[in-house]
This record gives structure tokens, sequence and C-alpha cells, in this order.
């Protein structure tokens, strides 16, 4: 299919065979209702007929869509020579506007740093090598951890690791954006009996509690960044209302205090408190440090 034509002599020394028993195959495929004929003499050879593709029964165009669509996502973790195998399927699918995905492990700017991140732990997860990174998380505090990687996950418009970390003998999950310093160690964790680990964000015992709250109508694009469209209703005077789950820890509150004065917590009353307690205890650092 990709070369139009080819003879016996060419398809022998492809694929190591003899001549002999290429065209015992080429009578197979015949036989299996494979649209193929051979031609003779100057400029011959076997040839399938033109606008042959794969069965509809074996592979249906919806499928043939998935595949390219995975295997274009897949490219961007160069674990694997998908190009190659792209360009075959092409052809086989007789698709060639297909570039409809392009995938970046890296933020806006300068990539390098991101992508170089990434393939170390991709290569540390292939081959079972424990890891050290640098990691602040949400409590305040930046501290060298020492994990077994097990799986990048991309969830809610950011990547995190999944991973059993060495000193709390537990599965955590990691956000990439604060991992800094990786670096793959001489330790292989091949033959420790991992259990697969939790999807969850994290396994930390965080309360998780019921908020609404009301944005100003310009913050449109932020609401359905972060929100579920069945989470969010429009008032009659243009503002967002969001009723969700979220954890009650310092992310959230520093989440509100980001938009200022466009958002309001209308439920419930311990979160509107602890946000009036923050937004004096802010006002009196700025007076006490003119």
């Amino acid at each position: 299919m990709n070369k139009k034509s080819m003879t016996a002599k060419e398809l022998a020394e492809h694929f190591e065979v003899s001549e002999r028993t290429i065209l015992r195959d080429i009578e197979t495929l015949s036989q299996a209702s494979v649209p193929i004929y051979t031609s003779q003499g100057k400029g011959g050879g076997i040839s399938i007929i033109d606008g042959f593709v794969l069965d509809k029964t074996v592979v249906s165009e919806e499928e043939q869509n998935q595949i390219l669509f995975a295997l274009q996502g897949i490219s961007a973790t160069q674990t694997i020579d998908t190009q190659k195998i792209l360009s075959r399927l092409r052809t086989v699918f007789k698709k060639e506007d297909t570039d409809w995905i392009s995938v970046d492990f890296s933020r806006w700017g300068d990539c390098n740093e991101d992508n170089l991140k990434f393939d170390i732990l991709k290569n540390a997860i292939i081959h079972k090598m424990a890891v050290n990174f640098i990691y602040s998380n949400t409590n305040g505090e930046t501290k060298l951890r020492k994990v077994y990687p097990i799986r990048l996950s991309f969830k809610a418009s950011a990547w995190y690791l999944q991973a059993f970390c060495a000193e709390k003998q537990d599965y955590r999950t990691f956000k990439m954006t604060r991992i800094r310093e990786v670096k793959e160690l001489a330790e292989s964790f091949a033959e420790i009996p991992l259990q697969a680990v939790e999807t969850e964000h994290s396994t930390i015992d965080i309360p998780i509690i019921d908020i609404k709250l009301r944005f100003h109508e310009d913050l449109a694009y932020r609401v359905y960044d972060d929100y579920k469209e069945s989470e969010i209703k429009q008032d009659e005077d243009g503002y967002f209302i969001v009723t969700t789950k979220v954890q009650d820890d310092y992310w959230l509150y520093s989440y509100i205090l980001s938009f200022s004065d466009n958002i309001i917590v209308l439920e419930p009353q311990s979160v509107i408190d602890k946000i009036l307690f923050k937004t004096e205890k802010i006002q009196n650092f700025y007076k006490e440090n003119k």
C-alpha cells in the first residue's frame, strides 16, 4: 500500500524470505479476499487495488480516528517511534489530515526544564528506578523526597506524579510544577510488590466541604477553567454561582484571595470567617510594615 507496486524479488528482500514464499503468501492473501493482483512486463509487479483499506468490520471509521488520536498523544512521551507507525497507519486508513492534536508537557515560555523533568520521571517509571526531588507542598513545607514513581497522570489541567513515598511508606500524589531538581537514583524497586496506586489527588486526610461561590461576570474564563458546567449557574445579574466540593486547606484560601473583590463566598460561614480573619491579618501586616 505504501509502494503501490513491488516485485516478488523486492518483497522477498524486504521480508528476508524466498520469492517462492512471497508467491505462496500472495495466493493466501487472494484466497482471503484481499484484492491483490500481479502484472507482467516492464513496470509490472504485485499490487493492491486502489482504494483498499482495512475491512470496516475489523476497524471502524471511529476506531481508526481513535487509534491515530492516541498515537499522536503518545508521541509526546517519546517512548516509541510513533512517527513511523503514524505514517503507516495514515496510509492504511487512507487519511492525510490527522495532525489534530499537539501535546506538550511544558508550561508556556522556556520548556526545556519541564520536558527534562518529565523525561527523567518517565524513564524512572519504565525502568522501575527510585528518584528523589525537592518538593513544596500546600502546608508550606519544602524538603527532599525519595519516591518510587508509578504513574504520570494528567488531571484538572495539570500533571501529577503518583508514587510510593519512602518516608511516609504510603502512596502520594505530587503536582509536577512543585517538583524541582529531580534525580534518578541507582536503586531499583522492580522486586518491591507495590499495589496499584490510587487515582485520587491525595491520600492525605483533608476534610472535604461543600462551598458556594459567586464570581464576577468578567471571570467566565476562570470559572469554566476550574469547574464543571454542572456546578455553574448564572444569576439574573450575570454573576456566576458555583456550588462544589473542595478540600478545606491552605490552597482554598489562597485561591479565594487570588480573586480579590471579584469573588464572594456565600457559604459555609466557617470559610467566610476564615477569609475575614486572613484579610484583617493582611491589613495589619501592611500597617505594621509601612
